[in-house]
C-alpha cells in the first residue's frame, strides 16, 4: 500500500472514527432527553387513564327475578358519574344486605363498568307448624312476623322462633324447642316449617321461704297464687311457673303482712331457679319481717263542713290498741269516699297521713277529708248503641241532668244497666269532669252484644230419659227491650209449648207487662223398683197475662192472673173394670188406688195471683253477692171449678268468701188450703193436681217426688206355698225394695226447702273448661195430706171383666212397643206356667199410709255444673243422713245435653 493509500486510508478511518463518534456522542447526548421526555409525557398521560378508570360509567343488575332492576338500583346510594373505590363497594353491599330481600349479592367494576350480581331471597308460600298440641294454630300464627307471599329472611324466622318459644314459657314449659326448617320449592318459593318440641311443662316443685318468724311457710305459701305441684293440684294451672305470677306473689305477700300489722314488711329477694332437666322450678323468697304495729291514735279531719269530724271518728272500724291492718285502712278510705260521693262530693279526697312511732311500735292515722266542691250531673251521654234505643238505657240512669251526683246512685244505674244484658259483661258507666268544677258528666259507653237466641237441643236425663228442646227468644226487640220468645219441650213423660211477650215499660211508664200462652202435658208416674210406671196423665192448657210495678229501689210488685183447663185421664185398660157387671167400666181403687180414682175428671181455674219481689242481686245469671226475697200468694176461685189459697215464700242471699268462694243460702216454702167444703171421709178437699210435691231436682239425694206422704202397698205372700197357710204382709222396707213395689206419691200441702251451698273456685285451667265444684246440704220436709181410705184384702179380691171373669194382672207391651202391667182373663202366663197368687199384684195387698211428717229429710253431697263443649252438664253425688219411712233416696243423679 502506498502511503498516499495509507494517508488517504487512515483519513478515511479517522473520519469514520470521527463520525462514529459524534454519532455515539451524539446519541448517548440523547438519551437523558429522551429518557426525561417519555417520563414527562407518561407523567401527563397517567392522571388521564386513572380519571377514566374511577368513574363510574354505568351500573347493571344481574340475576333479577321478581324486582325489577330500577328497583334494585334504588336501594343503593351508588350512582353514575361517582368515584369508583372499594368503600364504595363495600357500601353497595351493605345497602343491599340491609333490604333483606337478597340472599347473595356481589359488585365487579369493569372500566368504569359495575355489574352487581344479585340473588333474591325466596318467597314463602306456605308457613307450617308440626308437633304443636297444647298451643293451637290460631293461638301462634298470629304471634309470627312471617306469613305467605312475604319475601324470606333470616332474622324474622329467628325473631318467629322467639316469639314461639316465649308463648311456650307463658305457659309453663320452658323445655320447649323450635327447630325452623324451609322446603324449597319451584319458582324460587319455599314452605317454613316449624318443627316444635313442646317438652313437658315446667312446675314449681318446691317454694321456699327465708326469713319468716311469725308465720309459718305453710300459712305463706296459701297466700301465694303460686302452688307447689302435688299430687291434689291436678287440676290447677297455679302450678307453672309464671315470671307475673312471681311479682304478683311478692304483692300478696306484703299485702298479708301489712294486714297483719307488720308495716316495714319487704321481700328481699326473690329467685326462680330451673333445674338441669328444665322440668321444674325451685323459688326462693328472702323476706324480712320487722317489727308488728298496732293502732295508735285514728280520727278524721274532714275539711268539707257538712261532715262533723267527731261523728265520722267514732264510726271508724278500728281502734286504738288494735292490731294495725292496711287492707281496714284501705277499705275505710273506700267507705268514707263514697259517703263524700252520696252527699254530691264526687271528687272529693280522702288522703289517710300515716305517723310512725317506732318506740312505741304503735301506727298513727288521720284520714283527711279534703275540700271539694258538691258536683252535679251536668249531661247524661249515651255512646256506642246502635241497635238499642236512647231511652231503654237512661230509664235505667236513677239520675237525670241537673241532679245531685249520689254515688250509690251511679252505682246503682250500673247494676239495672247490666241486668239488662244487652251489653258488654262490666259494664261501668264513666265519670267525667264536667264545663265546671262543680259540675261533672256521666257517661255510659256501651258494647252492645247479641241478644237473640236460636237453640235446638237434644239430650238425656235421669229424670226425662231424651229429650228434645227448641226456644227462640229476642231479649231486645226492636231495640225496645221487649222479650218474645217460642219454646217447645219434648221428651217421653212431657211435653210443653209456650208464647211469651213482655214489655218492660208499657207507653213509656216503670211499668212492665207481659202475656203466656202455653200447653203443657205431664204424665206422673210411681215406680215398681227401679221401673218408672205412667199413672195419670194431666194436660193444661193455659193463658196468664200479669203487670208489675216497683215500689222502691228494690221492691216491685206484680200482679197476675191465670186461667187453666186441666184434664186428667188413666189408662181405662189399666185401671178401669166393670166390678158391678152392668157393662160400664169405671175407675177400679183395687188397680188404681182409691186416690187416683179421685183425680181424674175435667176442671177450670180461675187465679189471681200476687207476687212481692226485693233484690239486690249483682247478677241475675250467676250471683256471688247479694240477697232476694219474694212472696207470692194466689188466690183460685174467681170462677173455674176450683176454689184455694196457696202462698210461696223464698229467700236467697249469697256472699263472696274470699280466694274465689261463693257461700250462699236458700230457703223456701209454701202452702195451700182448700177454700170448698169437703166433707168426704178419707178425701183431702185439695185436689191431688194443686198439691205441692218435693224431690228431684228441687230436693238432692231423693228420687223425683220422693219426699212426703205417700201410699205403699204392702203384697200378702205365701212364703211356704201351702195354700192352707195364712198370707203375711210385707213389710214396708221388703216391699219397697221388691220388683212389685207399688209406690205412689200423694203430695202435701205445706212443704219447706232449705239449702246451703258453697261454690269451690278451681284454677284458670278449669275455670276455662266452665267446671264450678259445689258442696251442698239439703233440709226439707212435705207434708200435711188428710189420710185416704186405704185399702187391705187379707183373703184376696179378684176384679172382674162385665161378662164376671176374674181379672189378672201381668206385664205386657202395648201398641207402641212400651212395657205396661195389664188386666187379662187368662190365669196363665205367656211362658204357660200358672199365675200364683202371691205374684198377682192387686188381688192380696194392704195400702199403709206413710211420710206425713214435717220431721226435716237432711242430705249432703258434692256437685259440678260443667260448661262442656256439647252443652251444660249438671252431675250430683248426694247422701242422705236422714229421711222418713217412705221416702226414696238417689245418690247420683246427672242431666246432660247438646247445642247444635
Amino acid at each position: 500500500m502506498t502511503d498516499f493509500a495509507f494517508a488517504a486510508s487512515r483519513r478515511r478511518n479517522s473520519a469514520t472514527r470521527l463520525a462514529v463518534g459524534l454519532l455515539a456522542g451524539t446519541m448517548l447526548a440523547s438519551v437523558p432527553v429522551a429518557a426525561f421526555a417519555q417520563e414527562e409525557t407518561a407523567t401527563e398521560a397517567a392522571p388521564a387513564a386513572a380519571v377514566q378508570a374511577d368513574v363510574v360509567r354505568t351500573i347493571a343488575v344481574s340475576g333479577a327475578q321478581r324486582l325489577e332492576p330500577q328497583t334494585i338500583l334504588s336501594y343503593i346510594k351508588l350512582r353514575p358519574g361517582d368515584t369508583w373505590t372499594q368503600a364504595a363497594g363495600d357500601a353497595v353491599l351493605k345497602d343491599l344486605y340491609a333490604t333483606e330481600l337478597f340472599s347473595n349479592a356481589s359488585v365487579v367494576n369493569r372500566d368504569g363498568n359495575v355489574v352487581i350480581t344479585i340473588v333474591e331471597n325466596p318467597v314463602i308460600n306456605r308457613i307450617i307448624l308440626e308437633g304443636n298440641k297444647r298451643i293451637k294454630n290460631d293461638k301462634i300464627l298470629p304471634e309470627i312476623r312471617l306469613s305467605p307471599r312475604q319475601i324470606f329472611t333470616r332474622s324474622k324466622v329467628r325473631a318467629d322462633v322467639a316469639r314461639i318459644i316465649e308463648l311456650y314459657k307463658r305457659q309453663g314449659r320452658f323445655a320447649a324447642t323450635v327447630e325452623p326448617k324451609m322446603v324449597q320449592l319451584s319458582q324460587n318459593r319455599v314452605d317454613i316449617v316449624f318443627e316444635i318440641s313442646e317438652g313437658p311443662k315446667s312446675k314449681v316443685r318446691q317454694i321456699n321461704i327465708i326469713g319468716n318468724d311469725a308465720f309459718s311457710d305453710g300459712e305463706l305459701r296459701g297466700e301465694m297464687l303460686t302452688k307447689q305441684a302435688r299430687l291434689t293440684s291436678f287440676l290447677s294451672s297455679n302450678t307453672s311457673y309464671d315470671p307475673d305470677r312471681l311479682a304478683f306473689d311478692q304483692q300478696k305477700l306484703r299485702q298479708f303482712y301489712l294486714t297483719e300489722g307488720y308495716a316495714d314488711f319487704r321481700v328481699v329477694s326473690a329467685v326462680a331457679e330451673l333445674t338441669p332437666d328444665k322440668r321444674d322450678f325451685i323459688i326462693t323468697y328472702v323476706v324480712e319481717e320487722g317489727e308488728r304495729y298496732k293502732f295508735g291514735e285514728v280520727d278524721v279531719e274532714s275539711q268539707i263542713r257538712d261532715f262533723d269530724d267527731a261523728s265520722m271518728t267514732a264510726r271508724l272500724p278500728m281502734q286504738g290498741g288494735d292490731w294495725y291492718d292496711a287492707k281496714q285502712v284501705e277499705d275505710t278510705v273506700e267507705q268514707l269516699s263514697e259517703l263524700a260521693g252520696t252527699f254530691g262530693y264526687a271528687f272529693a279526697d280522702v288522703a289517710p297521713e300515716f305517723s310512725r312511732n317506732q318506740d312505741s311500735l304503735t301506727m298513727d292515722v288521720s284520714f283527711v277529708l279534703r275540700e271539694a266542691p258538691r258536683v252535679y250531673v251536668e249531661r247524661i251521654d249515651v255512646n256506642g248503641n246502635t241497635l238499642t234505643q236512647d231511652k231503654v238505657i237512661r230509664r235505667e240512669f236513677r239520675l237525670a241532668e241537673g241532679d245531685a251526683f249520689n254515688s250509690l246512685s251511679v252505682a246503682r244505674s250500673t247494676a239495672r244497666i247490666n241486668s239488662l244484658g244487652y251489653f258488654q259483661e262490666n259494664f261501668e258507666i264513666n265519670q267525667v269532669e264536667g264545663s265546671a268544677p262543680d259540675r261533672i258528666v256521666l257517661e255510659a259507653n256501651v258494647e252492645e252484644q247479641a241478644t237473640g237466641e236460636l237453640q235446638l237441643s237434644a239430650g238425656f236425663s235421669s229424670l226425662e230419659s231424651f229429650i228434645l228442646a227448641g226456644s227462640i227468644r229476642q231479649r231486645n226487640f226492636r231495640g225496645r227491650g221487649q222479650t218474645v220468645g217460642l219454646s217447645l219441650n219434648y221428651s217421653r213423660y212431657s211435653k210443653s209449648a209456650q208464647v211469651s211477650f213482655s214489655e218492660p215499660y208499657v207507653f213509656d211508664r216503670n211499668i212492665s207487662a207481659g202475656v203466656d200462652v202455653y200447653r203443657r202435658d205431664t204424665n206422673s208416674f210411681n215406680f215398681r223398683n227401679n221401673e218408672r210406671n205412667t199413672t195419670f196423665e194431666q194436660s193444661t192448657t193455659g193463658l196468664q197475662v200479669r203487670a208489675g210495678v216497683p215500689l222502691t229501689e228494690y221492691v216491685s210488685a206484680i200482679g197476675s192472673y191465670t186461667f187453666n183447663y186441666d184434664d186428667v185421664s188413666l189408662d181405662e185398660g189399666l185401671y178401669f173394670s166393670d166390678r158391678d157387671g152392668d157393662g160400664i167400666a169405671t175407675c177400679d181403687p183395687i188397680l188404681a188406688s182409691r186416690y187416683l180414682c179421685e183425680a181424674i175428671g175435667e176442671r177450670t181455674s180461675s187465679i189471681v195471683g200476687l207476687t212481692f219481689n226485693y233484690d239486690t242481686l249483682n247478677s241475675r245469671l250467676r250471683p256471688s253477692r247479694g240477697e232476694t226475697v219474694s212472696w207470692t200468694t194466689e188466690f183460685a176461685g174467681l170462677g173455674g171449678d176450683v176454689k184455694y189459697v196457696r202462698s210461696r215464700a223464698r229467700a236467697a242471699k249469697y256472699w263472696p268468701v274470699g280466694a274465689g268462694f261463693i257461700f250462699s243460702i236458700t230457703g223456701e216454702g209454701g202452702w195451700i188450703r182448700s177454700l170448698e167444703d169437703n166433707s168426704v171421709a178419707g178425701q183431702d178437699d185439695v185436689r191431688l193436681t194443686d198439691r205441692y210435691f218435693l224431690g228431684e231436682p228441687q230436693m238432692r239425694g231423693f228420687d223425683i217426688r220422693g219426699v212426703g206422704p205417700r201410699i205403699v202397698r204392702l203384697q200378702y205372700l205365701n212364703d211356704d206355698g201351702d195354700d192352707a197357710t195364712p198370707l203375711v204382709p210385707q213389710t214396708i222396707e221388703e216391699a219397697l225394695a221388691s220388683d212389685q213395689r207399688v209406690d205412689d206419691a200423694l203430695g202435701g200441702k205445706a212443704y219447706y226447702l232449705g239449702r246451703a251451698e258453697l261454690e269451690i273456685p278451681l284454677g284458670s285451667g278449669a275455670r276455662e273448661m266452665g267446671l264450678r265444684p259445689s258442696i251442698f246440704l239439703d233440709v226439707g220436709s212435705l207434708f200435711s195430706v188428710t189420710q185416704p181410705v186405704l185399702q187391705d184384702y187379707p183373703n184376696g179380691l179378684q176384679a172382674t171383666d162385665g161378662n164376671g171373669n176374674l181379672l189378672y194382672l201381668q206385664p205386657g207391651v202395648d201398641d207402641q212397643g212400651n212395657d205396661i202391667i195389664q188386666a187379662v182373663t187368662n190365669r196363665f202366663a205367656p211362658d204357660g206356667t200358672e199365675n200364683e197368687r202371691n205374684v198377682i199384684p192387686g188381688t192380696f195387698f194392704k195400702e199403709v199410709f206413710v211420710g206425713d211428717s214435717p220431721a226435716p229429710r237432711i242430705s249432703v253431697g258434692v256437685g259440678v255444673n260443667w260448661n262442656s263443649p256439647f252443652g251444660p252438664f249438671r252431675i250430683d253425688v248426694s247422701r242422705v243422713l236422714k229421711k222418713q219411712v217412705g221416702d226414696d233416696t238417689k245418690t247420683f243423679s246427672f242431666n246432660v245435653g247438646t247445642q247444635f
